[in-house]
C-alpha cells in the first residue's frame, strides 16, 4: 500500500476545498503527506475542466507529474476533467494508473491504491467529509455543490449536477473546526453561493447562515467572512443588509457579471445590464464607501458586436472595479453557446480582450494608489522570505486572487490583525507601516 501522498490542485477555490477533503480522507486511511510529488507513492491530480485553457493545463500537469514521479509511484487523476471526460482521458493518457470521478474522491486509498486489500466502505460524500486544520489563517468553505442556473456558455451543471446545499449545522460544525484550528477568515464558496438553500426550500438561507456564523464563532476567533461568486440579482434585501451590517462580513463583493450589454446578457441566459450593475454598485458604495468589487467578463461571446463591446468598455470606465478578469469565449461541448451563430473571429476576440485589460489596468492601479496614506486593517498571513517582515491582506484582497499588503516591519504572527498605514502602491500590492496589533 502506498503510504505517502501528494495532491496537486488546479482550478478554482471550490476545487481547493475538494483537495483539502481528499487529503483528509487519505490521512484517515493511514497515508502520510509527502514533501514533494517526486517523493510520493501516490500522486493525485485534482483537475479543472471549466474552459479549454484549463483542460490543457490539467493535461500538461498530469504529463509533467507522470514524468517526474518516482519509480513505482501511482498517478491518479480526479476532479472535473476526470468526471467530464474520464474514459477519453484514460485512453489518451496510458501513464495514468486510475481516473476517478467525483463519487470515488472520498475513498481514493481504496479506489486507486489497494482495493483488493480494503473492504468496501460505501461511497463517502466528499462535500461532507471533515478536513485537516488549515495551513493558513484562512480557509475556503464549500456551502453547496452544483448549479441550477442555465447560462448558455457554462458546462458545470452537466458534470457537477444541480445545486445541492449543505445543512447549516454541517457548515457551522466545519467552520467551528477550522476556526479552532487557526482560521481567522472563512471564505464561503459555491457555484452559486447566493442561491444557497434554494434547492432545499429555504431561499434566502445565506443571510441567516452568515449571522449564525458571526454569532457563534466570532467569540472564538473568527474575524472575517467573505463570499465568492455572487450572482448580481441576488445581492439585495436581507443578504445585502447582512453583508453591509455584520461585523465579520467584509465589504468585498465578487459579482458574477460576465458582460454589461443587456441584449448580449439575455443571449447568455443571464440577468442584468450595465445600468443595473452600476445602480447596485452605487447602492453599496453609498452605505459602505470602503467596499471593494471584483468581477469577471467573457469577451467575444457569439453575437457580440462592436457596439456591445463598447458598452462593456463604457461600463468598466464608470464602474471603477477594484479587480477584474477578462476571458475569451470558449465554446464548451454540450452547451448551447457552442453551436450559436455569430461567432466572433479569434483576432477580434483578442483585440477586444486587450482593450478591456488596457482600460482596467490603470483603474486597478488608481484604486490602489488612492489607498496610500490611509489606515488599513491587515490580517497577517506570513513573512517575507528576504526581509522577515510580515505580510497579509485587508478586506479588499481575496486570498490567492488579488494583491496583498507588505509591512515594512513587524513580527505579528499569522492570524493576527494589525493596524497599518499604507505608504506606497507596488503594482497591485501595497506597502504599509505597522501601527499596532489589534486584539
Amino acid at each position: 500500500m502506498a503510504d505517502r501522498f501528494w495532491v496537486e490542485t488546479l482550478g478554482c477555490p471550490k476545487n481547493a476545498v475538494d483537495s483539502d477533503k481528499v487529503r483528509a480522507s487519505l490521512l484517515d486511511d493511514g497515508l502520510t503527506p509527502a514533501d514533494a510529488p517526486d517523493d510520493a507513492d501516490l500522486v493525485v491530480v485534482n483537475t479543472c475542466a471549466f474552459v479549454a485553457d484549463a483542460r490543457r493545463e490539467s493535461v500538461d500537469t498530469i504529463v509533467a507529474l507522470a514524468d517526474a514521479r518516482r519509480p513505482g509511484a501511482r498517478l491518479v487523476v480526479t476532479g472535473c476533467l476526470a468526471e467530464r471526460a474520464g474514459p477519453e482521458l484514460a485512453a489518451a493518457l496510458p501513464e495514468v494508473d486510475a481516473v476517478v470521478g467525483f463519487a470515488g474522491e472520498g475513498d481514493l486509498a481504496r479506489v486507486a491504491v489497494d482495493a483488493p486489500r480494503r473492504p468496501p466502505r460505501g461511497v463517502r460524500d466528499l462535500l461532507e467529509l471533515p478536513r485537516a486544520a488549515p495551513l493558513a489563517p484562512w480557509a475556503y468553505v464549500k456551502v453547496a455543490e452544483g448549479c441550477d442556473r442555465a447560462c448558455r456558455f457554462c458546462a458545470i451543471p452537466s458534470f457537477r449536477g444541480t445545486q445541492r446545499s449543505r445543512h447549516p449545522d454541517a457548515i457551522v460544525a466545519e467552520c467551528a473546526r477550522l476556526v479552532e484550528g487557526g482560521a481567522a477568515e472563512l471564505v464561503l464558496v459555491a457555484q452559486d453561493v447566493a442561491w444557497y438553500g434554494r434547492d432545499t426550500g429555504q431561499p434566502g438561507a445565506l443571510a441567516p447562515l452568515l449571522r449564525r456564523l458571526d454569532h457563534e464563532l466570532a467569540p472564538h476567533g473568527l474575524r472575517r467572512l467573505r463570499l465568492l461568486y455572487l450572482y448580481p440579482s441576488e445581492v439585495r434585501g436581507a443578504l445585502l443588509d447582512t453583508l453591509l451590517e455584520l461585523d465579520t462580513a467584509v465589504p468585498y463583493f465578487d459579482l458574477s457579471l460576465q458582460h454589461a450589454d443587456a441584449a448580449l446578457l439575455r443571449r447568455m441566459a443571464r440577468w442584468g445590464s450595465g445600468d443595473r450593475f452600476l445602480a447596485l454598485l452605487d447602492t453599496i458604495r453609498a452605505r459602505r464607501p470602503e467596499a471593494a468589487f471584483r468581477s469577471s467578463f467573457i469577451v467575444g461571446f457569439p453575437g457580440e458586436t462592436e457596439a456591445a463591446h463598447d458598452t462593456l468598455l463604457g461600463f468598466l470606465a464608470g464602474a471603477r472595479l477594484d479587480w477584474a478578469g477578462f476571458f475569451p469565449f470558449s465554446p464548451e461541448q454540450g452547451t448551447p453557446a457552442a453551436t450559436m451563430d455569430g461567432v466572433v473571429p479569434d483576432a477580434v476576440r483578442q483585440e477586444w480582450l486587450a482593450e478591456c485589460e488596457d482600460l482596467q489596468g490603470p483603474i486597478t492601479a488608481a484604486q490602489r494608489d488612492a489607498l496610500v496614506g490611509s489606515e488599513l486593517e491587515v490580517l497577517i498571513e506570513g513573512r517575507d522570505a528576504d526581509t522577515g517582515a510580515a505580510w497579509g491582506r485587508t478586506h479588499r484582497e481575496a486570498p490567492e486572487i488579488d494583491g496583498r499588503v507588505q509591512l515594512t516591519a513587524g513580527t505579528a504572527p499569522p492570524g493576527r490583525l494589525v493596524r497599518a498605514k499604507a505608504v506606497e502602491a507596488l503594482g497591485v500590492d501595497l506597502l504599509a507601516e505597522p501601527i499596532e496589533e489589534l486584539a
